[in-house]
């Protein structure tokens, strides 16, 4: 799970950093091809779990939150470099024909990823406005992760199954949860990232 590939400099405790070097994520993604692991989409790895779950496969899925232009400038060249794909994650709202900013960096424009489109990168909805999606009312929730897909769909001509949820996933609301996976299903997700280590659960 990625943001930023940037040299741009970060403050803060290391654990809650967002910004990942190109020289890093470049060793990083040597790490994986040096280990012969296979790099798929989320929605891959759904389809794959009985196989990974019996130690026949090295999957990884490679995602990016927030879809900063350094995801073209930095990290895509490295994954062409190894022939991996990603799957981004677009907050609708900071994604317009002009680049935006979004918490102080620059976006992807909407023909940047029409052309990563074409280049085999995936996208998923990171919502429309990249709220905290626990503190709105059920018909907000419902258009962040309605409306948000269907833009995508609409600016790339196919199909959007993956979401992720911004910020740190509040799993021990479960109610909240519950009421989250109703409205992504509902929406027409079939998978779903977010900031919790574990196991992959299948739908």
């Amino acid at each position: 799970m990625y943001h930023s590939v940037s040299n741009r400099n970060e403050c803060g405790h290391p654990y809650y950093r967002t910004v990942t070097s190109p020289e890093v994520f470049g060793r990083q993604m040597d790490h994986l091809a040096s280990n012969g692991y296979s790099v798929v989409t989320p929605a891959e790895v759904v389809k794959a779990l009985p196989a990974a779950r019996s130690g026949q496969s090295r999957l990884v899925a490679i995602t990016f939150d927030d879809g900063y232009e350094d995801f073209y400038t930095h990290a895509f060249p490295i994954l062409s470099k190894y022939k991996y794909t990603a799957t981004v994650y677009l907050p609708t709202k900071y994604i317009k024909t002009t680049a935006q900013t979004f918490k102080g960096v620059k976006c992807l424009t909407w023909e940047r990823v029409r052309e990563l489109g074409r280049a085999g990168i995936e996208f998923g909805s990171h919502t429309v406005t990249h709220p905290q999606l626990r503190t709105l009312a059920q018909k907000e929730i419902d258009y962040e992760v309605t409306q948000s897909k269907e833009t995508i769909e609409e600016r790339l001509g196919r199909a959007v199954n993956s979401f992720a949820y911004p910020y740190a996933f509040p799993e021990g609301d479960r109610p909240f949860m519950l009421r989250l996976r109703d409205s992504l299903e509902r929406a027409g997700y079939d998978s779903g990232v977010s900031t919790i280590s574990g196991t992959v659960v299948a739908p």
